[in-house]
């Protein structure tokens, strides 16, 4: 996986924090849409990140600890909006190999994604800039 750099301090930073179930993952699509929205993000490109969300989600709630949330940082930047979904892990659980679907999904719909299990926590980072500089 490509790793992405931190964001400028000066970007716009929305950070939002959902319980870790699978009903609430439209809250963080919508968001999502909205803030590629602003960023005049072409409608197949805020779908294609749309889909990188839920599926990055999808891959922590399978992971997820008992009564986790899933907590979400977006961070905007002129061209480009960077996605990061944190969730606290069941003891011994870990994220997909980098060779599985769901990896090959990430890779294909961002212009870069990692993974991270840090303390018990796990975050996918999810990099999209816009006009699909890749």
């Amino acid at each position: 996986m490509t790793q992405l750099s931190p964001p400028p301090t000066d970007d716009d930073v929305v950070l939002l924090t959902v319980p870790a179930d699978g009903g609430y993952l439209g809250v963080l699509r919508t968001a999502t849409a909205g803030l590629a929205a602003r960023l005049h993000f072409a409608l197949d490109e805020i779908e294609d990140l749309r889909i990188a969300v839920d599926e990055a989600c999808a891959m922590l709630l399978a992971i997820a600890g008992r009564n986790a949330e899933l907590c979400c940082r977006f961070a905007v930047t002129d061209d480009a909006l960077t996605v990061e979904v944190s969730v606290p892990v069941r003891p011994g659980a870990g994220l997909p190999p980098e060779s599985s679907f769901a990896w090959k999904v990430l890779t294909a719909l961002t212009t870069s994604a990692s993974a991270t299990v840090v303390d018990g926590t796990a975050t996918i980072s999810l990099l999209t800039r816009r006009g699909g500089a890749r």
